[in-house]
């Protein structure tokens, strides 16, 4: 498989024309136990809106695999407030929570007045005023979704975040590689950088403002952290032979990387403020695919000093290095999960290359979706989803799957080859 290669030494970007960086969302599995909500269509003072408030909303709510949007069509009535709502229709229609709202302009911008009730209780959950700009609508909108997530599940939304991904457009040496970021749902995209030499491994710095990637443009490749916003950037290394795999501490202040200046590839950290470098590996074996343990206590990364790859942790203060995957011959690129209790990863089974979810404390390793050619995951910063790397026909495109399996999705962009996503932190 291609992505065997990607482990150990350099990705291999695929060349593909791309018409747009937008990606657009394709469910492709929903989960059978989800909780029915209904999203009223926002009722609006005025002309339409651009953007389709509880269109997105509902979007949000479905893509988590948490939530059974019900159509509108099935609908009996529109209410926009609380008092207006009779719940025994809704009840009726089995719908466990409902969202109703009213939009009105305001200046430039809109006001948009929301409220979440319980069907089943028949009461009111939550209630919120917002003010968006002519521009944050859907930023708007995402924030509705995070709230009303929140108040049902207890876990905090993260559909206001955001994704880094790579593309590339044309064809052998005339191909041009774009790192690109965009809403968690795959709208709003934004380039980054364009290049005619690979990009690979974007990750986000713990506040949402940087990007650490690998580029090629100097004929070899090197690290670099660039500020999303301003488009600043510094290159922190250019050693010879591999630098590869930057992954951001949790406080910000160092980065592991894979680096091959001393001979094999080993895991190094930086500190990003004094470019010192902490060698933290020493073995004749390949050790690469840093990721930071919550905590920031200790390095997660993959090795094949045990024949193939594997995961192992190594604690920084003591030294002590521990095996953490025993289940089949490949399990490579793992990622904590958020609370630190679980780490998702790619792992090579019968039905090829899948994400998969391995508790700790268990060992338990148990797959994830139905992606056979998978690669690059990364988590979200609720721990709710895994977005990674996938193939759709003969095009590469982003995936996701919830993280018990029950629900999936894909992100293709209207042609071409999408790889390498990331996923933010949480912004706001």
């Amino acid at each position: 498989m291609r992505a065997l290669m990607t482990v150990w030494l350099v990705a291999l970007l695929l060349c593909a024309p791309l018409a747009q960086a937008d990606l657009t969302i394709d469910i492709t599995r929903g989960n059978e136990r989800a909780t029915p909500i209904a999203v009223v269509p926002f009722a609006a003072e005025g002309a339409a809106l651009p953007v389709d408030l509880a269109r997105v909303v509902a979007d949000d709510l479905e893509r988590s695999g948490y939530f059974a949007p019900l159509e509108r069509e099935a609908m009996f009535a529109r209410p926009s407030r609380a008092e207006d709502v009779t719940f025994g229709d809704w009840q009726a229609l089995d719908a466990r929570y409902l969202v109703v709202a009213r939009v009105a302009r305001q200046g430039d911008g809109v006001e948009i007045r929301y409220e979440l009730l319980d069907v089943t209780g028949e009461s009111r959950m939550l209630g919120e005023r917002i003010t968006a700009g002519a521009d944050q609508l859907r930023a708007a909108a995402h924030r509705i979704s995070d709230q009303v997530f929140e108040a049902i599940t207890g876990i905090r939304g993260a559909f206001s975040t955001r994704i880094a991904y790579v593309t590339s457009q044309g064809v052998g040496e005339d191909t041009a590689y774009q790192l690109y970021v965009a809403d968690a749902d795959g709208r709003n995209s934004q380039q980054v950088l364009s290049s005619d030499q690979p990009i690979m491994s974007p990750t986000w710095s713990p506040d949402g403002g940087k990007l650490a990637y690998v580029s090629f443009e100097t004929g070899r490749p090197a690290i670099y952290v660039q500020e999303v916003a301003s488009g600043r950037r510094a290159r922190l290394t250019s050693f010879e032979g591999l630098n590869s795999a930057p992954a951001w501490s949790p406080d910000g202040r160092r980065l592991a990387m894979a680096l091959s200046r001393d001979g094999q590839p080993e895991i190094y950290v930086m500190d990003i403020g004094s470019r010192q470098l902490q060698r933290i590996t020493r073995s004749p074996s390949i050790e690469t695919e840093p990721a930071w343990a919550p905590d920031g206590d200790s390095l997660l990364y993959t090795s094949d000093r045990s024949g193939g790859p594997q995961l192992y942790r190594h604690d920084l203060a003591s030294g002590e290095v521990e095996r953490l995957t025993y289940t089949g011959a490949y399990n490579a690129r793992g990622r904590f999960g958020p609370d630190g209790e679980a780490i998702f990863l790619i792992h090579r089974g019968a039905n090829g290359y899948r994400v998969a979810r391995q508790d700790l404390e268990s060992g338990r390793l148990v797959e994830l979706g139905d992606a056979r050619h998978a690669e690059s995951p990364s988590v979200a910063p609720n721990g709710t989803m895994v977005i990674f790397a996938t193939q759709q026909g003969s095009n590469g495109v982003l995936g996701a799957v919830s993280a018990d399996g029950r629900a999936s999705f894909r992100l293709p962009a209207a042609q071409g080859d999408v790889r390498e996503p990331a996923w933010s932190p949480f912004l706001n």
